[in-house]
């Protein structure tokens, strides 16, 4: 096959696609990655062949958006602010991608891109979504994220209750996006989004664990598929690892990563958690989007910067995060307890899994500088939190996501050749 993936956003929105990109290739098939340039190293890297996409947006650039969303409290309206953020620079997309699906038998795009739905079926190519979070996927077993559906409601009435506020959801953020680019959309020739959580695509691979995340005995539609996480990173350097060993002794310190988090003041920040800090503590943090600025003293407190979470979690022995999809992904894989932070949109809902996974507890925002000493004391004041984050790991390792999802997608495509003739046929 012939592939086009193309995502857009933080790194927890690229690498899950790059290791899809890389297991494809490795199956056999013609991959190209469609995104912003700012990424063309990482995913060329990787042995995978990039196709540019605008804006030629910098790091500053995507740390400015994401410091705009990060303000924005509702959900909705964080969505709102990603479409007229794009809103410029869809034409040129769309264009971009009509001219490759001449030469392409498979589109798979992130969930937040819903466009790029009309782009491949105007052409006759398959398209299927990427779904990095599963709570947003519809069932009337349960309802969407902070919903009330009471259990004094009887099972029938809370179904029925639960399936009229998912076609609300969709109508809701159908008319939010559409009301942001209709104009964008008509200009090209393309329908306006419709369905956003029931029918994005005709197959929707669920980037999560199914035994772990899916919920147990839902109804849900067949055209989601749990195939497991997508993980991918960047490779291991023997001369930070070297720097790693030096400051921790060889022993297991905490570790602090807000990744693409944005924060107005970083050194404000890092000025409150050094003084509540204790000077015989070592902890380890990375600078990530943020900057946060080395202003402790380095014998107790290291500040990092850019290194893949599988090499500097081996020295965990906590990570304190801010609950994103892949950073979340790479803590439970690590098998150690966590300490999620939630800063914006599905972080609080990752953080409520951990919690029921039993492997951590979340802390809030605007107290961890003074409360993460305390907290972590809480945390390791029990052996559980570290026992079913080590059984968690157990069950990740048994599972490959990305070989998963090169058999659905080739299932799917299968499946769409066989409608497709069908169709001509009935013709």
């Amino acid at each position: 096959m012939r592939v086009i993936l193309t995502s857009h956003g933080s790194t927890g929105d690229i690498y899950p696609v790059i290791a899809l990109a890389v297991a494809l290739q490795k199956a056999g098939h013609h991959v190209r990655f469609a995104t912003i340039p700012h990424y063309k190293e990482e995913i060329e890297a990787a042995g995978i062949e990039f196709y540019p996409l605008c804006p030629n947006w910098e790091q500053a650039d995507l740390s400015y958006w994401m410091g705009r969303l990060q303000k924005i409290r509702t959900p909705i309206y964080q969505l709102r602010e990603i479409y007229v953020g794009a809103k410029k620079y869809i034409p040129e997309m769309i264009a971009r991608m009509d001219a490759i699906m001449p030469e392409t038998d498979l589109v798979v795009s992130s969930y937040l891109f819903p466009m790029n739905r009309g782009i491949a079926e105007r052409h006759n190519v398959p398209f299927a979504t990427l779904a990095f979070a599963p709570h947003v996927i519809p069932s009337p077993d349960y309802p969407p994220e902070n919903f009330p559906s009471p259990r004094w409601l009887g099972e029938t009435t809370r179904r029925a209750w639960n399936r009229w506020l998912w076609k609300t959801a969709n109508a809701v953020v159908d008319r939010v996006i559409n009301n942001c680019v209709a104009s964008e959309l008509r200009a090209a020739h393309l329908p306006k989004v419709r369905n956003f959580f029931s029918k994005p695509a005709g197959r929707v691979l669920v980037t999560v664990s199914e035994k772990l995340l899916r919920p147990p005995a839902a109804e849900i539609d067949p055209r989601f598929k749990w195939v497991g996480y997508c993980r991918w990173q960047s490779p291991e350097s023997a001369e930070i690892d070297a720097e790693i060993r030096a400051f921790t002794g060889d022993e297991r310190v905490p570790i602090l990563t807000f990744g693409s988090m944005v924060y107005d003041n970083p050194g404000a920040w890092m000025e409150r958690f050094v003084r509540a800090w204790p000077r015989d503590r070592k902890i380890i943090v990375q600078r990530g989007w943020a900057q946060f600025p080395q202003l402790g003293d380095d014998a107790h407190i290291k500040v990092i910067g850019k290194v893949s979470h599988d090499q500097l979690f081996k020295h965990a022995s906590a990570v304190i995060h801010h609950g994103g999809a892949g950073t979340t992904a790479s803590a439970l894989h690590a098998g150690v307890p966590q300490i999620v932070v939630p800063h914006i949109g599905d972080q609080t809902f990752f953080g409520m899994e951990v919690e029921r996974l039993g492997c951590g507890f979340r802390l809030k925002k605007n107290v961890w500088p003074e409360q993460l000493h305390s907290a972590l004391a809480r945390l390791a004041a029990t052996t559980t939190h570290a026992q079913r984050a080590k059984e968690v790991r157990t069950q990740l390792l048994s599972e490959n996501g990305p070989v998963t999802a090169v058999a659905e997608l080739e299932s799917f495509v299968a499946e769409s050749k066989v409608a497709q003739a069908s169709s001509l046929q009935s013709a």
